[in-house]
């Protein structure tokens, strides 16, 4: 599969009347889907509300001012002033949702401050603890709350269910919010297709074997699709996978007692176990982006040389091969560069001023070349050119093009003008596909031996073979 996701945008940090109208209307809706949902009983046990909220104050650091919070907690009271007849019962239980998002949403936050190079919204194992404390104040202040509106309810019962919800529910939704975006490119195929398929399975099996151990049957295909899925995939995956467990085993579809049990004792076990084994996946994912990321930051760091920023030695192969289809029967011609006494400008003016006319003869060097061919930075002062050429002529040209160029083009270091040459050896040939590495090692090894012989000849001039340099004609600038 590939997938490339571009970012949601929903707020803008210098437009806070427009956040406050979104924070608004956020909240109202998810209060509405979450009054809704208590209406089916297969659906009652989701309250989504305090979770996406928790995850929207998270995501975008500028929303974490008290404003925006009273927004929130605002449109929770109206929303309620409107629908029922709570009273007072509605500012505890509507603070008890404002204390879930506003410590998820700090606790995130903290942690984003205090990495300041962290490549992913959140760390999945931490956001497992953030979801813990913030349902624990959640269901103090809830259970408490609730005492007035539900009747004959016992306070730890009460503090059971509003803890395994806020939790379960936090687990699943957050990691969602902190993560979404629109996907640009899909192209999926059958076999993209067979984690998904292998835990539509699980479920099932969930279903048909049952016992408490069947909620831990998709694990493993959670995971498989972890290693292949991004991450917003992978949170959506399991989001619905914990949802439809929690729907299965609140309808006794799953189940996971043998005798009967007291419904919230059952149901506390199930959100918690649920929650518990959702987080799993999205650690293994968020892992295998971090690996990912650290392969590519090393893998180009070795196709890159840092200082002149064209290719390695080692990278020009990555390039050829990778490009083959460039190269391969064409004529190519290679050639191989080398700065004119560059140890007397270390030596006269230091190693920085070395670095610094390096770095410049790089880019002067890719700009003459442009897209007709690769650079690459063999060792010191050594560059390559690697360009898919007409002819042994055209490759002369274009060498001479390069040499000239350095010549009537002065580097200028702390109000000083230095005047550089370079000497060039090319040599020409074609390669098949598969031949590609083999060839370009044996006309590597030939630019190599006329580079000697511009040296020989005085250097600050291009060597190939003779009689392509008489038939050449003159370079033109």
């Amino acid at each position: 599969m590939r997938a490339l996701f571009s970012p949601v945008r929903l707020f803008h940090h210098n437009q806070p009347l427009m956040n406050a109208a979104a924070i608004f209307f956020i909240t109202t809706l998810f209060y509405f889907i979450g009054a809704q949902l208590r209406l089916v009983e297969e659906l009652s046990l989701f309250w989504p509300l305090n979770a996406v909220m928790a995850g929207v104050f998270a995501r975008y650091a500028f929303l974490n001012h008290w404003r925006y919070y009273m927004v929130s907690y605002v449109a929770m009271i109206l929303y309620d002033g409107v629908t029922t007849s709570w009273g007072v019962a509605s500012l505890v239980i509507n603070f008890s949702n404002m204390v879930f998002i506003v410590t998820l949403a700090w606790l995130v936050q903290r942690e984003q401050r205090a990495s300041r190079t962290a490549p992913l919204p959140i760390n999945a194992l931490n956001l497992f603890g953030y979801c813990l404390i913030a349902a624990l104040l959640c269901a103090l202040c809830g259970a408490s709350g609730s005492m007035g509106i539900v009747l004959n309810q016992d306070f730890l019962l009460l503090f059971g269910d509003w803890f395994s919800e806020q939790f379960s529910t936090g687990v699943l939704i957050v990691p969602c919010v902190l993560t979404v975006a629109w996907p640009r490119v899909a192209v999926l195929t059958l076999r993209d297709l067979l984690p998904v398929l292998a835990l539509a399975v699980s479920v099932m099996g969930s279903v048909v074997i049952g016992g408490a151990g069947s909620l831990a049957f998709p694990l493993p295909a959670l995971i498989w699709c972890a290693v292949r899925f991004p991450l917003p995939v992978i949170c959506l995956l399991t989001l619905v996978t914990g949802g439809v467990e929690i729907i299965l085993v609140a309808n006794s579809i799953i189940n996971i007692f043998v005798a009967s049990p007291q419904e919230m004792p059952r149901m506390f076990s199930a959100r918690l176990g649920i929650a518990t084994m959702a987080i799993c996946p999205v650690i293994v994912s968020v892992s295998v982006q971090t690996i990912n990321r650290l392969i590519q930051q090393v893998a180009l760091r070795a196709d890159f040389d840092f200082l002149t920023q064209v290719y390695s030695r080692s990278g020009l192969y990555e390039a050829l091969n990778h490009d083959s289809k460039h190269f391969s029967r064409k004529h190519l011609s290679v050639m191989l560069l080398d700065v004119d006494y560059f140890k007397r400008v270390n030596d006269s003016y230091g190693h920085e001023c070395g670095d610094s006319v390096l770095k410049t003869f790089a880019r002067q060097v890719r700009n003459v070349v442009g897209d007709d061919g690769v650079v690459a930075r063999m060792g010191g002062e050594e560059f390559a050119v690697v360009a898919a050429t007409s002819g042994p002529e055209e490759g002369y040209r274009l060498a001479e093009r390069i040499r000239a160029t350095i010549a009537e083009h002065p580097f200028v270091w702390q109000a000083q003008t230095l005047r550089l040459t370079v000497s060039i050896g090319v040599s020409h040939g074609q390669a098949q596909p598969r031949q590609l590495t083999e060839v370009f090692n044996k006309l590597l090894a030939g630019a190599d031996e006329f580079l000697y012989q511009a040296k020989k000849a005085g250097r600050n001039c291009t060597r190939m073979g003779v009689d392509v340099e008489r038939s050449a004609a003159p370079v033109v600038f």
